[in-house]
């Protein structure tokens, strides 16, 4: 089931010579319920990539939002990205999933 979504953020660096992942503003991850090396799926408006790959935290307040490694080829600064993480849960449970949707502006900022 969909446990969170960081809905229309807009992708601001990519580091292509490193171990990989997605780098996240602190404050958007903690309000979105993600852990630092959850595995999210990330999704670029802008030219339909879809990708998954795990967390890593940004400096709290700097609304960074990084594509590092291979990823960072998905993606080009100033791209819109949707990032979505998961929870299995039994069926009992299901309908009772109520996911975390965080949306922000231009600059990263919770609106």
């Amino acid at each position: 089931m969909l446990k969170s979504k960081i809905h229309g953020c807009t992708l601001t660096k990519t580091v292509l010579e490193y171990k990989g992942s997605i780098g996240i503003d602190e404050n958007l991850i903690k309000a979105a319920d993600i852990l630092e090396n959850e595995k999210v799926h990330v999704l670029n408006l802008n030219n339909g990539e879809r990708l998954e790959t795990y967390t890593i935290k940004e400096k709290a307040g700097s609304g960074a939002i990084v594509l590092y490694g291979p990823a960072a080829k998905k993606g080009k600064v100033g791209d819109t990205l949707y990032i979505l993480s998961y929870c299995i849960v039994d069926d009992k449970e299901a309908g009772s999933v109520k996911p975390k949707i965080i949306k922000v502006d231009r600059n990263n900022r919770i609106v």
